[in-house]
């Protein structure tokens, strides 16, 4: 009997094996950042082997095609190391920030409409030239413009052009333990630098110079503002529902409530509410099915083709574009083009044809945690979502439904869910239910919004149809926020790092292979990486049960101290950052977290109080929050660290009198120019200190 061979998934996917080189250069290229002379030298020397192998023989071209292959991954290596480089702005001649130093005018565009922020006006800047020595140098380079309330600047429109030559701040991060590394968020946007603006600091441009707006960036912004102005004259149920409303639509999340978006995430349905590659689904449904209803159009296959994709992408740029849409967005692209020329192709080819096209066009997609979750995501679903449908046979046809989502759910919560505990370090218990409610319920938002828009110039209607959708997002609000209420809805402060996560995907690829294929090699694989798991897990609980650290945050304005013994933690602090909200959250929680400090306590062992004046072990701590009284006695206080902070009028000197210690730690709470003042006179002292906005959060381990 002839023996079957299954053909491994690769082979009809040959893209998977030229996107792995490309992800590989990208890495190599931003944590080495090898030069430019080396790379083109690769590329060439690679790429000229390559070719060579069809000058060959055919005898060597089959003994060598091994080689050949090396040879075309290497080249694939080096392509993606010169398009990371070719995309960090830097590298670019013409940056302005090979030209500009403190003192000089910079000639900045209004690259998008201002955004009011609680204290101030954000906008995207884009540097045009660099008044220099008498001369102006023409350049290019993105930054972040905030302008005070006090200002004029909400007179500004996108295209306009302003002139200052105030002092420019390189972005930088908080140096927070486990918080959100936004420099490289910002460096992989070609964003650098921020600006604060008062009135005064600035003026507009209106002599000589014309508004250059790119017509269509300019339709974007206008059609944007148009549906925000549609869906707040329709909808007035409420603020949450016209929000939701907004965010589902086009993906305008400036307004929404940030307890309410904690609420959306605790409950596995974010997704809902920040465009995704869901929504271009739904929208992708819509038009197939409206134009297959119009005559003429409906014959013409390339014809409703062009018509489906040009709405996609210009929704996918309406919404702004994220990685995660424009993944669908090319997605689609490829299956409509699929459909055109009669082939059908593999989803995986797809998803590796899609990656490797929009890694071309940006490598750092590859960091982008809505690239990733997107990707995994339908992986998920391509593999796991049949198995798990077929676990069951439902008869009733509604509960078959039901069961449908689930799967579809459950699939992409798989891979999705070591990715989330890594980057959110909490897991949706209810994710199954709330989908289930979610999705159904968004959906249908969704549409009718769309159908809001359509039928907005007819009052009668629109106003109807804006009734609807403000009832059915309230309905949509009040679930989520019910069942994020349970105590059980989310389990939180999970600890995670790359090397668990990696183990984590193991386990789950492993169990699921050996469920699917019933293979026990994949079975034997998993367990021995879930003991692994197990080791490394009850070995790191050890290590933070040994554990002795004093942790200032840098948190603008406000003081911030932590006293941490093995899980337990001592907070000593503002008043505003006890309480559990998004200031608490994204300056101390993911700290706690980091060090899995997850319980506050009174009482620490070693640590005793008193007033501003804290021992703990072997640690003499001092704050200084307050003008220190001239002492004519001389004695000094012995004191490991004192730590400066709400900006008290005083002096080094007067510190270094009073006194004995080895660091003073000036704390976020202070001014930027009063630390700079200290640091001078300390550096007259010389005496050792640490200033936190500029350096970031100070961390010291206490020996037992």
């Amino acid at each position: 009997m002839q023996r079957l061979y299954d053909i491994p998934f690769w082979k009809n996917a040959p893209f998977i094996r030229l996107l792995l080189p490309l992800i590989t250069g990208i890495i190599i290229q931003w944590y080495c950042k090898l030069p430019l002379a080396f790379i083109i030298v690769t590329f060439i020397s690679f790429g000229f082997s390559f070719f060579l192998f069809f000058l060959l023989p055919r005898i060597f071209k089959f003994r060598l095609r091994s080689l050949q292959g090396v040879a075309l991954q290497l080249m694939l290596v080096s392509l993606g190391l010169f398009i990371t480089w070719q995309k960090n702005i830097r590298n670019n001649k013409e940056w302005y920030g090979n030209f500009y130093h403190n003192d000089e005018y910079l000639l900045v565009r209004i690259d998008e409409p201002l955004t009011e922020k609680p204290k101030s006006f954000k906008a995207d800047g884009y540097v045009e030239a660099v008044a220099k020595d008498g001369k102006t140098i023409s350049c290019k380079g993105k930054l972040l413009l905030y302008f005070s309330k006090d200002s004029t600047a909400p007179a500004l429109n996108y295209g306009d052009k302003i002139i200052f030559n105030k002092k420019l701040q390189s972005i930088k991060n908080s140096g927070n333990p486990g918080s959100f590394n936004y420099e490289r968020y910002a460096a992989f946007q070609g964003i650098m630098h921020n600006v604060f603006l008062k009135n005064g600091d600035w003026q507009k441009v209106t002599a000589n110079y014309l508004s250059s707006k790119n017509s269509f960036r300019q339709f974007i912004f206008l059609a944007r503002q148009y549906v925000l102005d549609v869906l707040e004259k329709n909808i007035s149920s409420g603020k949450d529902q016209l929000d939701i409303a907004k965010a589902l639509l086009i993906g305008y999340t400036n307004d929404l409530d940030k307890d309410l978006v904690q609420a959306y995430s605790n409950t596995g349905v974010v997704h809902i509410i920040a465009i995704s590659g869901m929504h271009l689904g739904l929208i992708y449904i819509m038009l197939v099915w409206l134009f297959a209803k119009i005559p003429f159009i409906n014959k013409n296959k390339l014809l409703q083709a062009i018509i489906i994709l040009s709405c996609l992408w210009l929704f996918s740029i309406l919404t702004g574009a994220s990685a995660s849409v424009l993944r669908a967005a090319v997605m689609f692209s490829f299956i409509s083009a699929g459909k055109l020329f009669f082939k059908n192709a593999s989803i995986y080819n797809s998803l590796a044809v899609s990656a490797f096209v929009l890694l071309c066009y940006n490598p750092y997609y590859l960091w982008d945690v809505g690239f990733q979750l997107s990707y995994l995501a339908v992986l998920g679903i391509v593999v796991f979502q049949k198995p798990i449908y077929h676990l069951f046979y439902l008869k009733n046809n509604l509960l078959d439904k039901a069961w449908l989502l689930v799967s579809v759910s459950a699939a992409a919560q798989l891979l999705t869910t070591p990715v989330c505990i890594y980057y959110f370090h909490q897991f949706p218990n209810l994710f199954m239910i709330t989908n289930i409610i979610a999705v159904p319920l968004s959906s249908i938002i969704l549409y009718m919004g769309v159908a809001l828009l359509a039928f907005s110039g007819i009052s009668f209607i629109s106003f109807y149809l804006g009734k609807l959708v403000g009832a059915l997002t309230w309905l949509m609000n009040k679930s989520i926020l019910w069942i994020n209420n349970l105590s059980f809805s989310v389990w939180d402060k999970i600890p995670a790092t790359v090397l668990s996560t990696c183990i984590l995907y193991v386990i789950i690829i492993g169990f699921s292979a050996w469920l699917i294929k019933k293979d026990k090699r994949y079975f034997s694989l998993a367990l021995c990486s879930l003991f692994v798991f197990m080791v490394m897990l009850l070995f790191n609980n050890w290590q933070v049960s040994k554990q002795q650290k004093i942790i200032v945050y840098n948190v603008a304005g406000h003081q911030a101290i932590d006293f941490v013994s093995g899980h337990q933690y001592m907070f000593i602090g503002d008043s505003a950052l006890m309480q559990e909200g998004m200031l608490q959250n994204f300056h101390l929680k993911p700290g706690r977290i980091f060090f899995q400090a997850k319980k506050q306590s009174a009482v620490l062992e070693g640590f005793k109080a008193n007033e501003n004046y804290f021992n703990f072990k072997n640690k003499k701590i001092v704050v200084v929050a307050y003008p220190l009284v001239a002492d004519t006695s001389g004695v000094k206080f012995d004191a490991d660290l004192v730590i400066v902070s709400k900006n008290p009028q005083l002096s080094m000197e007067s510190v270094t009198r009073h006194f004995n210690t080895k660091l003073i730690v000036f704390d976020a709470s202070n001014p930027v120019w009063k630390i700079e003042q200290w640091q001078q006179q300390c550096s007259i002292l010389k005496q050792p200190c640490y200033s936190i906005p500029e350096n970031g959060a100070f961390v010291c381990d206490v020996e037992m």
